[in-house]
């Protein structure tokens, strides 16, 4: 199983890392899409290989077809995203927001799966991303289709915990 292969290639002083992992995707209460589609646009927003090539393969043994895409292009889209409007929310000359982006974003639109589902991954990327607008406006989309706060903080955990691990095991490929 991904899970016991990325806790076994943990070091020991990253324990609740192993423990957080195992809590977070392996007794998630999220319905399987959301869960495997958070853990894969995740996965690739930790820019990790070796935590991507261990949870890639279980997400799509999990996801249907439209919903791996999906998920890939979540995290696709919030890359691009999560810069822009980052960006904009960081300069102080606050003209450039009132500028067309002019920026494609049509899977935004139409994901190919449930559009809470989408934004529950969109949200996730843009936390490991650190984009406070885009958090916000998909927070505000989640809770206006009566996502329960718990759910987000789910995604919000998943993401943490997948991006720490990923930045463990690159870390520690590289000092040893």
């Amino acid at each position: 199983m991904a899970l016991d292969e990325l806790k076994s290639a943990l070091p020991d002083y990253a324990k609740d890392l192993k423990l957080n992992l195992g809590s977070v995707i392996g007794n998630s209460e999220l319905p399987e899409q959301q869960l495997w589609g958070t853990v894969l646009a995740c996965a690739i927003a930790s820019r990790s290989e070796q935590v991507l090539a261990e949870l890639e393969p279980e997400a799509r043994a999990n996801l249907k077809p439209e919903a791996y895409a999906a998920a890939k292009a979540a995290a696709a889209i919030m890359a691009m995203n999560n810069v822009y409007y980052r960006t904009l929310h960081l300069l102080s000359d606050k003209e450039y927001g009132t500028m067309r982006a002019g920026l494609r974003m049509n899977v935004i639109g139409n994901p190919g799966v449930e559009k809470v589902d989408f934004e529950l991954w969109c949200l996730a990327v843009s936390a490991i991303n650190g984009c406070g607008q885009c958090l916000d406006s998909h927070e505000q989309v989640l809770r206006k289709a009566g996502v329960d706060r718990e759910v987000i903080q789910s995604a919000f955990k998943i993401a943490a915990v997948v991006q720490a691990v990923g930045v463990t095991l690159e870390t520690e490929g590289r000092i040893g």
